[in-house]
């Protein structure tokens, strides 16, 4: 069953109080690596919280802050709602994360959390994002590598089309191409599959065509396959 974080945010804190006392790393660094060609990501969300609470779930709903993350970039919503219940670090890169380029966060402090979530906006997507869910931290110290996978919010049809001012939620279009190696005048690809759930995302289709066309993506910049992202997480 799909757990949104605000209404966890009782159980979590109740049932905190009943566990048994077990050990849990306290402090944990990050480095964050964007491995596509052409994609960015928007501001990412580090989140260590506990194993009750979820950012995202796949096969279910996006929640209405993860809807606005994954189409327009905003982790506003969602970082409101993990400070509540968890320990926050917001936009490690202080902007987009090109291609090929990493982010650090050293010295996290992870306080009584077990879990590493990680979330950030794929530009130029319609609602794709990068994501990490619920990662069980170790409790021995070392570094460890996980790779993670694009997936789609399932709240906006993957038209491809660049659309100034479309991020907000329910606003159809991309919002923007940070690489500007976009195109113009596509008529916007038609849909093909009718997953309303997050899922692991299809990709980009794209064409050669940069004024027409169906969509407004390159097919030789903007396509990509999984895994998009690697971070490494060492505990200290």
């Amino acid at each position: 069953m799909f757990r949104t974080l605000l209404s966890t945010l009782f159980a979590t804190l109740i049932s905190a109080l009943s566990l048994p006392s077990i050990t849990i790393a306290e402090e944990i660094s990050i480095r964050i690596t964007n491995l596509t060609q052409g994609i960015y990501f928007t501001p990412l969300l580090i989140s260590a919280h506990g194993s009750a609470s979820d950012i995202f779930e796949p096969g279910a709903p996006a929640s209405p802050q993860l809807q606005q993350l994954a189409e327009g970039g905003d982790i506003s919503g969602l970082a409101n709602a993990l400070n509540i219940i968890s320990v926050v670090v917001e936009d490690p890169a202080a902007g987009l994360l090109a291609p090929g380029q990493s982010t650090e966060i050293t010295d996290m402090n992870t306080e009584s959390y077990d879990r590493l979530s990680i979330v950030g906006m794929m530009l130029p997507t319609n609602d794709g994002f990068v994501g990490l869910d619920s990662w069980e931290i170790p409790n021995t110290a070392g570094s460890y590598v996980v790779y993670l996978n694009a997936y789609d919010a399932g709240t906006e049809a993957n038209d491809e089309r660049i659309v100034t001012d479309s991020g907000a939620p329910g606003v159809l279009g991309i919002p923007t191409d940070p690489g500007a190696a976009s195109g113009t005048g596509g008529t916007g690809i038609a849909p093909s599959s009718a997953n309303t759930n997050v899922h692991i995302h299809p990709g980009n289709i794209g064409d050669d065509n940069p004024s027409g066309g169906a969509s407004d993506l390159d097919n030789s910049v903007h396509r990509w396959l999984n895994p998009v992202a690697k971070v490494v997480i060492t505990v200290n």
